[in-house]
C-alpha cells in the first residue's frame, strides 16, 4: 500500500479517504482549515495524518477534493510543490443551473487544472461520476462500482487504475485526458436524472458486461 494525500475535507474527500484507509493505504488530509483536516482525519482513523496546506504532499498520488471553483487557485498556490505528483482530478465545473459548465466552451475543467499544474505532474480524470454518499458504501450487493478515468499517461494510469482497485472497485478507462470533458458530461446525466427521473440520489452509473 502507499501514502495517498487528499487536499480537502468534504463529502468526496471523506468517502475516498475512508475507502483508502480501510484499504491499507496511509492517508494524508489537507485543507486550508487545520481544524477540518484534524476533524476528517480522526473520522477516517486508521492512523490518518494531516499535512500542512501548500506544502508538498506525501503521497505520490493526489486527490484534488475541492470543488471546482476552488481548484484552479489551490492548485496554483501549490505550484511547484506538485512537481513530479499524479493529481487525481475529481472536479465537476457544472454551473449553478445544473445544464452548463463555468468552464469556456473550447475547454473543460481536466484540460485546466493540467495548465495550472507543474508540467512534470500527471492529471488523471477520476471518482467525478459518483455521490459521494454512494462511493463511501463500496460496492452493491457484491457488484463493485465503476470509477471511469481519463489521462494521456499509460502508467499514471495504471497507478490510479491499481489504486481504485484496492478500494474494491472497478476502474473503467475511457481514453485520453480529452475524455475527462465526456465524463463531466455524465455528471451533468446524472444531475438530470436525479432532477427529472431518479429523484433521489441513490444511484450510480456504471457498465453491465453483458455475455
Amino acid at each position: 500500500m502507499s501514502t495517498i494525500s487528499i487536499i480537502g475535507s468534504g463529502g468526496m474527500a471523506a468517502a475516498i479517504g475512508g475507502l483508502a484507509a480501510k484499504a491499507g493505504h496511509t492517508v494524508e488530509v489537507i485543507s486550508r482549515d487545520a481544524a477540518k483536516a484534524r476533524a476528517l482525519a480522526e473520522q477516517v482513523g486508521a492512523g490518518a495524518t494531516t499535512g500542512t496546506f501548500g506544502a508538498a504532499p506525501a503521497g505520490g498520488i493526489v486527490i484534488l477534493a475541492v470543488p471546482y471553483s476552488a481548484v484552479l487557485d489551490v492548485v496554483k498556490q501549490y505550484g511547484e510543490a506538485l512537481a513530479g505528483k499524479l493529481l487525481v482530478d475529481i472536479t465537476n465545473p457544472v454551473a449553478p443551473d445544473f445544464t452548463s459548465f463555468v468552464t469556456a466552451e473550447n475547454s473543460f475543467g481536466a484540460q485546466e487544472i493540467a495548465k495550472a499544474a507543474p508540467a512534470d505532474a500527471e492529471v488523471v480524470k477520476a471518482f467525478n461520476t459518483q455521490f459521494s454518499h454512494v462511493l463511501a458504501a463500496g460496492s452493491v450487493e457484491g457488484h463493485p462500482l465503476d470509477v471511469f478515468i481519463a489521462g494521456d499517461g499509460a502508467l499514471a494510469k495504471e497507478r490510479v487504475s491499481a489504486f481504485i482497485e484496492s478500494l474494491g472497485l472497478r476502474p473503467m478507462d475511457t481514453g485520453p485526458l480529452l475524455m475527462a470533458r465526456t465524463l463531466e458530461h455524465v455528471c451533468l446525466l446524472s444531475l438530470g436524472l436525479m432532477t427529472h427521473s431518479v429523484k433521489h440520489t441513490k444511484f450510480s452509473i456504471g457498465v453491465s458486461l453483458l455475455g
